[in-house]
């Protein structure tokens, strides 16, 4: 037999334990401060336990039995033969899907994420492997990840950077036949780069993630932070990402038949795939090029522009000018692949231009943001009608495994059935929340608010010893509408909305008989001086006195304090500028906790609010001016919390309990639950592009 110590081993080397409860408890019964303390990274555990503890903890039979379990578990999952990819993608297993981005949020402890394209990312890597569906997903090792966010005594965000132990996460060195780590080389400019690769078992599917290791004359850095350096350094990571993440599934064996570019940042991978087909075959760039294109999906997330990567022409000649000849193009015909207007020797290179041009199929991420994508790229297709160029949408949806508490799980099972996840695309099977034990529900919201207050405490006072602060921790009340605000802090999402105008919000927070708090949390870029400005101001309210009770704010936005936020608020509040959120996921993430939505009409809230599942502010319309836009919408933000959200929240029956609010909850589930979870958005993708792409045929068995 095994001892307890292998057994973990085996069970924490694939990150199935990210958004599976099997290894949890086994953890908390070792030991549950250094579970804590780890932030729930079973190899950092395994690293830091004191081997006599562990050694005595294996003649416990509880924890021996829960080990053995979650093998089987695993093993089970797995080997499993008859999942849903069985009878809907079987070409796809001989002639995987690529995925492809630059960044990745599988587990906090895993830090090569920054925000939603990264969360996306992962969740949509999660389903997959729950549904059966062939993926390799691709991106870069950041050996500095992305920034640690500490906010000083005067409310100014500071960067902090670690290096990444690979021995504390669960990634291991992709190996060859002799047991050497597999190394790739490619060329940018007229240097070699060499990297090796890596990668993470996640569930049934593979995680590639490339590490540059040598530099040839040391002239580019390696590869340390996710969005960081200069444009030099923004053109190599992609080149890395692109050209050496497809010669990276080659050199492992993998010869994909779908290459899903998530963003436009790994665009080069398919010029590259160009190469190997006219090398392989003798075909010229454009044979080539259309039989390429045929197997690529081009999901765009960005309709604001500056999100969108442009490089000098000049510079990328330069870097780029071994693949160009291998593509046998001229300058004029390389250049012209990122171009609008491929005459114009003045227009830049962009990205997704390139990617838009190479792939037979693109789409956008929620019904609106399609809308909003086809407008912003007309001018690649002149001729069409706006309605008809060739930009269509799958809305995104959310891993219900990785961000539904798993009190809630327990309370969905009671009324919809122990099998409900296996059936979570069924709206059928969601009309029968109408059978939820309410009081039990509600009783299951307050210990998970109580929960994240304890996390609340815990991390604010660890901020209190680092500056030296010695004022009392805000005192959190657990039957106070609890307002719930974390995402990226940029200007269109407009984070100071709720502070327009500062004497109604004081109003509204400080009401003796039905007061309210904000949690607040969110990282700036850190070169964006005025999402800095803006999270100095938001600190600074925070600090008035008659607020201190009132507004929180949270350092070092992440996984895991999104996932406490999500689960312990009474409602997610969205403020994005419309049209200017392509989606908002963190918003479906809230449905399935019992969270109600507030937000404006954009993203994927603009196709699922009905009236009876959430609430909305403003009226959908878009004015030229953004600031007449922004008055507005502040305006209609206060008037429906003080006239709809509070009143609702507050009336309560004579058990304590907010009928009406409970009924919104249950409507959001019955009418949301199963559109907007991640495994409805893959099988979307599968039969609308995937099976496509591949040219493949299979049956399709509905739900």
């Amino acid at each position: 037999m095994p001892d307890l110590r292998s057994r973990l081993i085996r069970l924490a080397q694939n990150l199935r334990w990210s958004w599976n409860e099997d290894l949890h408890p086994i953890f908390r019964l070792i030991d549950v401060d250094l579970w804590r303390k780890v932030n729930h990274n079973p190899i950092a555990f395994l690293n830091d336990i004191d081997p006599a503890t562990l050694e005595a903890r294996d003649t416990s039979d509880s924890i021996t039995i829960r080990a053995i379990h979650a093998e089987k578990n695993l093993r089970l999952y797995l080997e499993g033969a008859k999942h849903w990819a069985t009878y809907n993608s079987m070409g796809l297993s001989a002639f995987p899907v690529a995925y492809f981005c630059s960044e990745f949020c599988i587990h906090e402890s895993l830090p090569i994420y920054s925000g939603g394209l990264g969360v996306l990312a992962g969740d949509h890597l999660k389903s997959c492997s729950d549904l059966g569906i062939p993926v390799h997903g691709v991106s870069l090792l950041y050996r500095q990840g992305y920034f640690i966010q500490q906010i000083d005594a005067n409310g100014n965000q500071i960067e902090v950077y670690q290096d990444l132990d690979t021995s504390r996460v669960p990634l291991e060195p992709v190996k060859d036949e002799t047991g050497e780590t597999v190394k790739i080389v490619f060329p940018v400019g007229e240097e070699q780069v060499t990297t090796e690769i890596w990668k993470a078992k996640v569930g049934r599917c593979v995680l590639l993630l490339l590490d540059v290791i040598d530099v040839e004359g040391s002239t580019f850095p390696r590869v340390l932070r996710l969005y960081g350096g200069d444009m030099t350094t923004r053109i190599v990571h992609e080149i890395a990402l692109g050209i050496g993440g497809y010669r990276a599934l080659r050199a492992i064996g993998v010869r994909p038949g779908v290459i899903h570019l998530n963003e436009g940042h790994s665009a080069f991978a398919v010029l590259e795939a160009i190469c190997h087909k006219m090398e392989e075959t003798g075909m010229d760039f454009d044979t080539a090029s259309d039989e390429v294109a045929d197997m690529v999906v081009f999901t765009t997330h960005t309709p604001v522009e500056a999100g969108h990567d442009y490089f000098d022409p000049a510079a990328l000649l330069h870097f780029l000018r071994p693949l160009q000849r291998r593509l046998r193009l001229s300058d004029e015909a390389f250049l012209g692949l990122g171009r609008i207007n491929p005459a114009d020797p003045h227009e830049r290179f962009c990205m997704t231009v390139l990617a838009l041009k190479l792939s037979r199929t693109a789409n956008a991420v929620s019904s609106l943001h399609g809308n909003t994508s086809r407008r912003m790229w007309h001018r690649l297709w002149p001729d069409r009608r706006l309605s008809t160029v060739p930009i269509g949408h799958v809305t995104n949806g959310a891993h219900v495994g990785t961000w539904m508490a798993s009190e809630l799980d327990r309370v969905y099972c009671e009324c919809l059935g122990s099998d409900w996840k296996e059936h979570i695309c069924s709206a059928r099977r969601w009309r029968q929340i109408d059978g939820l034990d309410e009081f039990l529900l509600w009783s299951t919201k307050i210990a998970l608010k109580r929960k994240l207050f304890d996390f609340i405490a815990r991390r604010l006072e660890v901020r209190r010893k680092r500056l030296g602060i010695s004022d009392p921790l805000p005192n959190l009340r657990e039957d106070v509408l609890t307002i719930g605000f974390a995402r990226r802090v940029a200007a269109y999402k407009r984070c100071m909305l709720f502070f327009t105008d500062l004497e109604r919000a004081k109003r509204l927070l400080s009401n003796p008989q039905r007061p309210v708090q904000l949690i607040l949390a969110g990282k700036a870029h850190p070169s964006d001086r005025p999402a800095k400005d803006l999270i100095r101001k938001i600190y600074e309210i925070s600090q008035d006195p008659e607020l201190r009770d009132r507004v929180v704010i949270i350092e070092n936005h992440d996984k895991n304090v999104s996932r406490h936020l999500i689960e312990g608020c009474d409602l997610w509040l969205n403020s994005p500028r419309r049209p200017l959120e392509a989606c908002g996921t963190s918003g479906m993430k809230a449905v399935f906790n019992a969270t109600l939505n507030c937000s404006t009409l954009d993203g994927w809230w603009d196709e699922a609010y009905d009236t009876q599942n959430g609430f909305a502010f403003g009226d959908g319309l878009i004015n030229v001016n953004p600031e007449i836009q922004d008055r507005h919408d502040a305006e209609s933000l206060f008037n429906v919390l003080e006239s709809q959200v509070v009143p609702t929240y507050y009336a309560v029956n004579d058990k304590g309990m907010p009928e009406r609010w409970i009924k919104m909850i249950k409507n959001a589930l019955k009418t949301l639950g199963w559109r907007y979870n991640a495994d409805r958005m893959v099988k979307d993708y599968v039969r609308q592009m995937y099976m496509r792409a591949a040219k493949t045929l299979t049956a399709d068995i509905p739900g």
